[in-house]
């Protein structure tokens, strides 16, 4: 198969990785790709926004089927274009895509099919969603409804910030995004990520992972797109993950169905493990970033087959094997990271962390010049990904790949995996 997958970031580093190791794949095109995925296939100039410009390659360089990575094109319909057009495309409609597009059409789903969620109120202007926070106290979460990138999201520790990031989102700091505010209960518990592969009627449970959204060690500083993940997070025992598909992925795939939106592609959902059991946070449409780069090593089968099926609608006879080993990413972030990041700073020693056994190396905002360098062309540059027996060992490892780099110009957390670590040395 001709194959094109759309997207730049390291998530779509980790699937041109995986799809270029697939026998049915002949040619990959990556639009617009990064340097990283030029390793694995082909990069294409390409304006994925362009819907048609995308249907007029795919025809001339006769592709049979398309991988979406990111949720942006997928929210803006660029599935229903491709389909429409004949070609064969991985990732949710425009209208299923509001699982993510819109925090606000999560919320009400849940509510109308009793899928456990936090509590929340949703807000058209200032004033109101003011006088919500007052009569429920901090600490509490202030979300923008639409995609703001990963960083949407406020944990109100206190009135003050609450409203503050009220102020922030009705003012136009998120653009269209923070339009409409969902605030929500601050949930208490551990959280983990759980990716589910979808045909519309089907689930097949594919892995968990644990993301770090804070930008600091020991959980500090404000929420980021993703620090780093490990999987499999050692919270998700298999009696939960029963529980997370009976009482969350299945409820909101007859939900969707029931409302004329199947859902087809991979459902991420954001969990708090709570004492009463598992509540959904909320949905991303897409594989995360940078969950994505610990799938895709633990992952034993061909992931192509697994993307056909769940566009054939045929996941309830499908399988897939997994590694009992962890897989850890760190991610290696520019300075001002989550603000403006200091880009265009030149990066050294890929090739020696990519030289240590069973470590990886996936780019995620990197450029090449003419000369052949490695350049920083974003808020997270690469993350370097460890397989091992134990997450104590994968950590290690990774840091290890981390040393090796010389790149003065990047940071990253030195904690990563540490609820984990914490947990294997209890025993």
């Amino acid at each position: 198969m001709n194959i094109l997958l759309i997207g730049s970031g390291g998530r779509e580093h980790a699937l041109a990785w995986a799809i270029s190791g697939s026998p049915l794949c002949d040619r990959l095109f990556i639009a617009p790709g990064n340097p990283g995925t030029g390793q694995c296939g082909e990069n294409v100039v390409l304006d994925i926004a362009d819907h048609q410009a995308v249907i007029t390659f795919c025809k001339l360089q006769r592709i049979d089927f398309v991988v979406v990575g990111p949720e942006g094109p997928l929210v803006d319909g660029i599935a229903d274009a491709l389909t429409a057009a004949g070609i064969k495309t991985f990732g949710p409609s425009k209208a299923a895509a509001q699982l993510e597009g819109s925090k606000a059409f999560t919320k009400e789903l849940c509510a109308e099919f009793g899928i456990p969620t936090a509590g929340f109120g949703r807000f058209t202007d200032a004033a109101a969603a003011k006088a919500y926070v007052a009569t429920q106290g901090a600490p509490i979460v202030i979300k923008a409804d639409g995609l703001a990138a990963g960083k949407g999201v406020v944990m109100a520790e206190t009135l003050t910030q609450a409203d503050e990031a009220i102020d922030m989102m009705f003012g136009g700091g998120l653009g269209a995004a923070g339009a409409e505010v969902v605030i929500e209960e601050w949930m208490i518990g551990e959280e983990a990520s759980f990716f589910a592969l979808c045909d519309g009627t089907h689930a097949l449970a594919m892995a968990s992972a644990q993301d770090h959204k804070r930008v600091g060690d020991g959980d500090t500083g404000p929420n980021t797109g993703g620090m780093g993940a490990y999987s499999p997070a050692p919270v998700m025992t298999e009696a939960l993950e029963e529980r997370v598909m009976a009482e969350i992925i299945a409820p909101t795939l007859a939900g969707m169905a029931k409302r004329g939106s199947p859902f087809k592609g991979i459902l991420y959902a954001g969990l708090m493990i709570t004492a009463q059991g598992p509540k959904l946070i909320e949905y991303n449409v897409r594989f995360g970033d940078p969950e994505c780069e610990v799938l895709m090593p633990r992952l034993k089968s061909d992931i192509v087959p697994a993307l056909l099926a769940a566009c054939d609608g045929v996941l309830d006879n499908f399988d897939l094997r997994w590694s009992d080993e962890t897989a850890l990413t760190v991610v290696l972030a520019a300075e001002g990271y989550p603000g403006k990041p200091k880009t265009g700073t030149v990066i050294k020693g890929i090739e020696k962390a990519e030289a240590i056994d069973h470590v990886l190396v996936f780019h995620a905002g990197t450029k090449q010049d003419a000369t052949g360098a490695i350049l920083a062309n974003g808020g997270r540059v690469l993350n370097v990904v460890a397989m091992a027996a134990t997450v104590a060992e994968a950590q290690a490892k990774a840091y290890q790949g981390v040393d090796a780099i010389d790149w003065p110009g990047g940071f990253c957390r030195r904690d990563i995996g540490w609820q984990a670590v914490k947990r294997e040395r209890e025993g």
